[in-house]
């Protein structure tokens, strides 16, 4: 059975195919339309995922009327009576009529997160900032069940909050959030209990005291900038805490936790508090709404799929550039690769990245010249996993997806991926993950000592990351950065 999982008409749009257990194709619409978070299909990205051939079933990752429900309680008058945004209606250029099987929001990220994990049994874990009606919910996955035990209704959110903070700092909100990630490091929490006493009732797991959807208005207009965000982030951690801990709770002898939804993003609370409660824990590497369209598809097929990895998008065909990255990268230059399979979620891990030695003073400021960032934004080390625990703290023993944080335990010797904390957003790279980034990165070692790279995504701040050969030659002649396909 050929499965078609989609989601769009939010934000960042995405398409997935499941064949009989295994995922053939996954990726983000907006590398192909080229449009940041790009909430619509487009042509190209349905007709790669036609060419795996036509689909048995449609799987869509929310259920349009219950949100329509919600949507008129909050007010969303225009988007309740808009027909456009039915995907029935604008699915059917593609769909010719097609049924759609309409999975619930949470339903979607839970299937995302379990049938993709390594686990026959899991407590299952979702938080976001709005689904139809739910916003944080529990589940007991179970051999191919998942049964929801627990949930929490919207506005009660804690996505909502941190996205209405994010936009009371200048941030664009349900995008910028881990902008807001990486300021917190710069500040002082001084505010966090004030803004706990202010937004959240402490008789409740999560219960926030005002509907945040339109924001925070002129809340702490006197609050230093980056001080709001490290509050906001230690406000966080504190309500993830007790959430996680209430789940463990729940599911006192389940030993294995899966993380899902757009607050499994936030790397730095990951990393302090999942190992507290949990040996064990999954975070599929795209946990957000993109992430749904796999999800709906997982719910519809009803079981474990085959997991080899994030590499599920569009191909670059060719061998790995070792030879040639290498020789760029002992010369000091920053270098891009694009070879391979495109990455499903935000974060490039070798087959999309832009790469630099992580020793060199100056190397962070020029990275981020390149890429258009604010100077304070820190940058992530793919380190070989065999080293690790030498270089850093690390929460967990494998980080393949760089879904945590980990202190680094020589800084002054490896500037250019240190935040100001001493944190590391961490990739672990073994040869099963991704033979030819480690390849690179043995050979790296074993010229220079050094076991990593900074490895950041290849793209520009405001641009999706590029997709195709013709993308990586575009972003070569405007950026004047070699980027390298293939061998």
């Amino acid at each position: 059975m050929r499965i078609l999982g989609i989601n769009c008409l939010n934000h960042d749009a995405a398409v997935s195919v499941i064949e009989d257990g295994k995922i053939l194709f996954a990726a983000h619409a907006e590398r192909y339309s080229r449009v940041k978070n790009d909430m619509y299909l487009n042509d190209t990205i349905m007709k790669e995922a036609f060419s795996y051939g036509e689909p048995d079933k449609i799987a869509y990752y929310e259920r349009p009327w219950i949100k329509k429900s919600r949507q008129l309680y909050a007010g969303q008058y225009s988007e309740v009576f808009n027909k456009s945004n039915l995907p029935s209606n604008y699915l059917d250029p593609w769909l010719n009529g097609r049924k759609i099987n309409y999975i619930d929001h949470h339903l979607s990220h839970a299937a995302a997160g379990y049938y993709t994990s390594p686990y026959n049994e899991a407590a299952v874990l979702v938080i976001d900032g709005i689904g139809e009606w739910d916003v944080l919910t529990i589940w007991h996955g179970k051999g191919k069940n998942l049964k929801k035990i627990h949930s929490v209704k919207y506005p009660h959110s804690l996505g909502l909050f941190y996205s209405a903070a994010t936009q009371n700092i200048g941030l664009k909100p349900c995008e910028e959030e881990y902008i807001l990630m990486g300021m917190s490091g710069w500040g002082k929490d001084k505010h966090w209990n004030q803004l706990k006493d202010d937004f959240f009732n402490p008789d409740e797991l999560l219960k926030l005291n005002f509907n945040l959807h339109k924001g925070l208005g002129d809340y702490g207009k006197d609050y230093e900038q980056f001080d709001m965000a490290a509050s906001t982030q230690t406000l966080t951690e504190h309500i993830l805490d007790r959430i996680v801990k209430y789940t463990k709770q729940l599911l006192p002898n389940v030993n294995n936790l899966v993380y899902m939804g757009g607050c499994a993003l936030n790397c730095v609370a990951n990393g302090k508090i999942l190992p507290k409660y949990y040996k064990k824990h999954w975070i599929m590497p795209n946990p957000g709404d993109a992430g749904s369209s796999l999800g709906a598809a997982a719910a519809v097929y009803g079981d474990h799929v085959e997991w080899s990895g994030a590499f599920l998008g569009t191909n670059i065909k060719g061998k790995y550039p070792v030879k040639s990255a290498l020789k760029l990268l002992l010369k000091g230059e920053i270098i891009g690769i694009a070879n391979g399979k495109a990455e499903f979620g935000p974060r490039a891990l070798g087959n999309r990245s832009l790469l630099a030695d992580p020793r060199g003073s100056k190397i962070k400021d020029k990275v981020n010249e390149i890429k258009r960032r604010q100077k304070f934004r820190p940058f992530a080390p793919a380190v070989l996993e065999e080293y690790a625990d030498e270089i850093f703290n690390m929460p967990v023993k494998r980080v393949p997806y760089m879904q945590y944080t980990a202190t680094c335990k020589q800084p002054d010797k490896y500037p250019a991926i240190c935040h100001v904390d001493n944190t590391s957003r961490v990739q672990t790279v073994s040869k099963k993950d991704n033979p030819g980034f480690y390849a690179l990165l043995k050979t790296f070692h074993a010229k220079t000592g050094c076991p990593m790279l900074l490895n950041t995504s290849l793209n520009i701040k405001g641009q999706p990351i590029v997709n195709t050969t013709a993308h990586a030659l575009e972003f070569e002649n405007h950026y004047s950065v070699k980027v390298l396909t293939h061998e």
